[in-house]
């Protein structure tokens, strides 16, 4: 099995002749990547720490005073984990993620360097917002953007060939807050819904005090593997992520006979080098099978808070391009890369947990717990019903009917 040590690739040095994780390392590897708040409560003051934790566990506003302490702690962090840069990285409207790295250095005063890393820098970044698109809401002259800080979602380590980055996530907005990114949409549609459910909350006589609704999310994500030599051949796939032309396949789906077949050792190799990989970041994958189409796979995680989850998918399907590159394959991530066989989904499995802690959209054992869950569903599709009368309306207005 191929030893991956490029992007992304964790340290697997000290786990056994083949490289490979054993089990029972891998409760020690999970989340070894990540500035998390295991690694938080080692290195901060308990009054930092207490902070930064409120803020991440209950949606409070970042104290700012502490945001030197959190910076100086990421910083010794991330060297020690072989980091010589950090970058703020972003969602832009793009489909991909982005990044701008800088390095630790500054002067000392005296022609050499020091390693520093302020506050400032991890709060606020001001990348080139003039060439990356807007939806209409600037001119590309303006070129002034923020990234800001995102504390919800744990900073990682993203491992090149020689070092290693730090990825501090953010959200993107224009100088008047206009939303630039797919971030900024999602945290405030999170706080918009965890307001509204805690009003519900109160209505059934709980405690909403200092507590805060969410949504989970577990996607599950499909792809296609093709061999790099057969995928270089094909025009189409190389500049569309698809086919635009060619014949069916001889052997498609007739005896769906693909599904949860054995998995052959060359994609076994990749899968297990994409575990490894994602766990040391934190990512909870789960699940790995062959999908209904041949050459077709998928990853399903754990269940995890909304905007982690999304971040962690990201991350999921970069993770997924650059292993596969390292075993001589082409991962095709298009939701429908292939004419006539099964398409790529991204099922997203999501529900909603209640400021009791408790998911609202599971029927309980209780009246009390039904009436809960049936006052959401109920919510849930009137809004849907809405949304789509909405829609019929925008599109019959537009065709002048």
């Amino acid at each position: 099995m191929s030893e991956i040590r490029e992007d992304f690739m964790c340290d697997c040095a000290n786990e056994g002749n083949s490289g490979y994780l054993s089990s029972a390392n891998l409760p020690e590897h999970f989340g070894k990547n990540i500035f998390g708040l295991k690694v938080m409560k080692e290195m901060l003051s308990p009054k930092a720490y207490v902070s930064i934790e409120k803020t991440i566990k209950e949606g409070g506003k970042l104290d700012v005073s502490i945001a030197d302490e959190v910076a100086e702690a990421m910083k010794k962090w991330a060297i020690s984990k072989g980091a010589t840069h950090f970058t703020h990285w972003f969602q832009p409207m793009t489909g991909v993620t982005a990044e701008k790295h800088d390095s630790f250095i500054s002067w000392n005063g005296d022609g050499g360097v020091v390693l520093n890393f302020s506050g400032k820098e991890l709060i606020q970044g001001e990348p080139d917002a003039s060439s990356f698109p807007s939806g209409g809401l600037r001119a590309t002259f303006e070129a002034r953007g923020y990234t800001g800080w995102d504390p919800t979602s744990p900073a990682f380590i993203k491992e090149g060939p020689e070092a290693t980055t730090l990825c501090i996530p953010t959200f993107y907005i224009g100088y008047h807050g206009e939303a630039l990114d797919k971030k900024t949409p999602l945290l405030r549609s999170m706080a918009a819904l965890s307001k509204q459910v805690c009003r519900l909350a109160n209505l059934f006589g709980i405690d909403v005090k200092g507590k805060r609704a969410y949504c989970t999310l577990g996607p599950e994500q499909e792809y296609f593997l093709i061999d790099k030599d057969h995928f270089r051949a094909r025009l189409d796939l190389v500049e569309c992520g698809r086919t635009l032309f060619g014949a069916k396949p001889a052997k498609h789906q007739q005896q769906e006979d693909h599904y949860f077949g054995a998995i052959k050792p060359r994609i076994m190799g990749f899968m297990e080098d994409l575990d490894q990989t994602l766990w040391g970041l934190g990512i909870p994958s789960k699940t790995r099978h062959n999908e209904v189409a041949p050459a077709q796979y998928e990853m399903a995680p754990i269940f995890e808070e909304l905007n982690s989850a999304v971040d962690h998918n990201m991350i999921v399907m970069e993770a997924m391009r650059q292993l596969a590159d390292k075993h001589g394959l082409a991962c095709l991530l298009h939701e429908k890369p292939f004419a006539g066989i099964n398409g790529s989904g991204k099922h997203n499995n999501w529900s909603v947990v209640g400021p009791d802690g408790k998911n609202w959209l599971y029927p309980g054992k209780t009246p009390h717990e039904n009436a809960k869950f049936l006052a959401l569903l109920c919510a849930v599709i009137k809004a849907v019903a809405t949304r789509e009368c909405r829609d019929r309306w925008q599109r019959s207005s537009f065709r002048g009917q």
